[in-house]
């Protein structure tokens, strides 16, 4: 692997700042390995060649005329391909959006660039992000670089793939039921999804709208680089009304935090889910080399009030009522999707349409059985400082399925019943999936769920685990 393209975003930092490195080199560098290799895996599916070269000049300058230096100045970037991009196309996935190029960067793009971030180009994804694999009519899918026929996860698996691949050393993701934690454990990489609010959203016409707790994060192939980029995007924002304040958290002293005080609840399966006995032996033996860190580790599931069945499809009404209002904007802008439903993913048309037949009632009393699912996840809180489980429930699939049909013999649906994340996008507890090691030579994540607000605790629990497991050198080779 290129050093230049695959070393971590900190190092490169340092030592552009330092000028022992050229921004210039780098994004050159970075370029040549997307050129080389991102037919394997189809991470990218639009690369801004021209505009990274001279925001890379630009960059050079700047250190050469001892100008104020962000802390990603000169560091290659991945966007999401849900997120705009001035003067970069974003399709969202959608053939209703192919030749869609924005005139401004959304506000996580916004702050990327002000810390010195190159963007070299826009990352796969499903249509509008509907689902944990990734792939749409526009693109095709992406594989995990460590087996590019099997799925990279999703919805951000471009993103999780071309950091896997040393195609860019970091990248930005979003997660509204798992989508930055299962590319995560599909690739081999780190995934954070903070709390909600924790990162801004400058989403319009509906500033209110969001999947049950959505929000984005960084995905990269350290917990340093991660706590880096998380430190970027985070802080409040006067687009977003539902962002935090500034509470003085440092995401990039939390790495060296020790956690040899911390009570840990592991529940391998949170007590609902099926699980490939596989995984449960990876992401267990990943578990008890953590226990050596931390204070105690005991087995408990959080006590839910409802099956597994009766959750999703709480989360699924608020996910398909979006959808649906995705729908009637659409609608609103001379692309109604029902009229060019063949153009669509028919999951996605399916969903706008369940979506619209839900009342109001309905999807209010949805919020009950969160709310009970909430009550459960705090009570486990009470008792411990963090709980570990499972990020997905068998290794990587092959990409050309929707999804698995049945998990250690038990049948689950097939878009959204194999991982175990989204249960945290119902409550808004900080999670993050970092490697937890192979099955059958495919990666597969640890997910690490912290109390309320707790983003700091999770990035030390993550970092302590890359120091009693660490990851950095398993990953593809030129």
């Amino acid at each position: 692997m290129d050093d230049q393209s695959a070393s971590s975003a900190v190092r490169l930092a340092e030592e552009i700042r330092s000028g022992t490195r050229s921004p210039v080199d780098v994004v050159d560098a970075c370029l040549e390995r997307i050129a080389a290799r991102n037919d394997r895996t189809n991470a990218f599916v639009t690369v801004a060649e021209e505009s990274a070269r001279e925001a890379a000049r630009r960059a050079e300058r700047a250190v050469e005329n001892d100008e104020e230096l962000g802390p990603l100045h000169g560091v290659p970037v991945a966007v999401k391909d849900l997120n705009a991009t001035a003067g970069i196309r974003t399709t969202f996935g959608s053939r209703l959006f192919v030749d869609n190029v924005p005139d401004d960067d959304d506000v996580l793009v916004k702050r990327m660039k002000e810390a010195g971030a190159i963007v070299i180009g826009k990352t796969n994804t499903p249509e509008f992000g509907h689902k944990g694999t990734t792939d749409n009519p526009v693109f095709g899918a992406t594989g995990t670089p460590y087996d590019p026929d099997r799925t990279a996860g999703g919805s951000s698996g471009g993103s999780a793939a071309a950091v896997a691949d040393g195609l860019v050393p970091i990248a930005q993701g979003s997660d509204g039921g798992g989508s930055i934690r299962i590319p995560a454990s599909c690739c081999n990489v780190v995934g954070i999804k903070p709390s909600f609010g924790r990162v801004p959203s400058d989403s319009r016409p509906d500033g209110f709208s969001h999947t049950p707790f959505g929000q984005p994060g960084p995905l990269a192939r350290t917990v340093e680089d991660a706590a880096v980029l998380l430190s970027v995007l985070a802080g409040p924002s006067d687009a977003d009304p539902f962002s935090l304040p500034d509470d003085g958290t440092n995401y990039v002293d939390a790495v060296d935090t020790p956690v040899d005080d911390v009570s840990v609840a592991y529940s391998p399966n949170l007590g609902i889910f099926p699980l490939e006995d596989e995984v449960r032996t990876t992401v267990g033996d990943t578990v008890d080399d953590l226990a050596d860190e931390v204070d105690t580790v005991d087995r408990a599931d959080p006590q839910f009030d409802h099956d597994r069945e009766t959750m999703l499809e709480s989360w699924m009404i608020g996910y398909r009522v979006g959808m649906a209002e995705r729908a009637a904007l659409l609608a609103e802008r001379d692309l109604d999707p029902f009229e060019r439903r063949d153009e669509l993913t028919p999951e996605v048309i399916e969903g706008m349409e369940s979506g619209m037949e839900y009342s109001a009632v309905e999807y209010k009393r949805a919020d009950i059985v969160r709310t009970d699912g909430f009550d459960a996840v705090q009570e486990l809180f009470e008792e411990y400082d963090l709980l570990l489980t499972s990020t997905v429930a068998l290794p990587p699939f092959e990409t050309d399925v929707l999804g698995p049909e049945e998990v250690a013999g038990e049948s689950v649906h097939p878009l959204y019943g194999w991982f175990l994340t989204w249960p945290f996008n119902m409550t808004d507890h900080p999670a993050a999936s970092v490697p937890a090691g192979f099955v059958d030579g495919v990666p597969v994540g640890l997910q690490i769920v912290g109390p309320r607000f707790g983003d700091e605790l999770v990035i030390s629990a993550a970092a302590a685990v890359e120091r009693v497991n660490p990851w950095s050198d398993a990953y593809p080779s030129a």
